[in-house]
């Protein structure tokens, strides 16, 4: 009789844990977050949950790449791509001296506009004065945007933009201009690792999200996080990865990305432009490139 008290004794802990357990990982998708007043909900959430008769979308990187007279991070640069095909923009957002958010990858002015310098030395005003310059050094009489415009004009042309925040930026701060314009419909927010997708998802708990899934160790963690996966799209890296982890995102309702820009582009662009379409059936969904037209056709992906 002692014996089987001592195991009852026990066995009833580790069975109440499982069953909590349990109802946390049943529970977890179905509890939804509180929304402050002004935040509705993505429809990009929805439209952007794995289907697997979805085409494949095409994410043009810094808003433009390697286009003569186009340069990257610029409105008018969007303006001209989007014109020949259908695609998203990820674009690099950073913050100026008095706060104004613009489109900047580098912390340095050097390389991408005629003025030099950090940005955060600068006013919005006085960044006026430069022209932004193209990949082949080139100037343009194009200024350096705020994520505003590039905000309203996403909202009028029905674009979707991934936003990636530069240190000089915060999420708080990218999200309270999203919300005052109510443009939750075209924001996806960049996360790097873990911690960041955390933060986003407190901050902006009703906005779809970027975050790494490089393998299964980083999914394990997304999947043991608060973030429901409706709020995911499941960036995969710059490699390959293993059909299994594609498979096993998809099984979750969530999309990937592959990050094509750099060795993969150049594969594609030495050897054939039918890569793309490899890669497509092998599990990707979202095309992270610097050669929007070229894939764009090798994908058949109109406007």
């Amino acid at each position: 009789m002692n014996n089987v008290k001592s195991t009852y004794t026990f066995i009833l802990p580790i069975i109440l844990f499982l069953v909590v357990l349990s109802c946390n990982n049943k529970n977890k998708q179905d509890v939804k977050p509180q929304l402050k007043p002004n935040q509705t909900t993505s429809i990009l959430l929805k439209k952007f949950k794995y289907r697997s008769d979805d085409k494949p979308i095409i994410s043009v990187h810094r808003g433009g790449k390697g286009l003569s007279n186009y340069p990257e991070n610029c409105l008018e640069t969007l303006k001209y791509i989007n014109d020949s095909i259908s695609a998203i923009y990820e674009i690099d957002v950073a913050q100026t001296k008095d706060s104004v958010l613009v489109l900047m990858h580098d912390n340095s002015l050097d390389r991408t506009t005629t003025g030099t310098g950090k940005l955060t030395n600068y006013t919005y005003k006085q960044l006026q004065q430069f022209n932004l310059v193209d990949d082949f050094g080139t100037e343009t009489n194009f200024k350096i945007p705020t994520l505003k415009d590039v905000l309203l004009f996403a909202k009028q042309n029905n674009i979707v933009l991934t936003l990636d925040k530069k240190r000089s930026v915060d999420y708080k701060s990218i999200v309270n201009l999203v919300n005052q314009l109510q443009a939750q419909d075209q924001v996806v927010l960049i996360t790097y690792d873990i911690q960041q997708a955390t933060e986003a998802y407190a901050i902006a708990p009703h906005l779809l999200l970027s975050v790494s899934a490089r393998n299964t160790k980083e999914l394990d963690w997304l999947l043991h996080s608060k973030i429901p996966t409706q709020n995911m799209l499941a960036f995969t890296g710059t490699r390959l990865s293993s059909d299994s982890l594609y498979k096993a995102i998809h099984k979750l309702g969530v999309k990937t990305i592959l990050g094509t820009l750099g060795n993969l582009d150049k594969q594609a662009k030495t050897k054939s432009d039918t890569l793309y379409r490899h890669w497509m059936q092998k599990g990707i969904d979202v095309f992270a490139t610097d050669r929007p037209f070229e894939a764009a056709n090798a994908l058949q992906i109109s406007k």
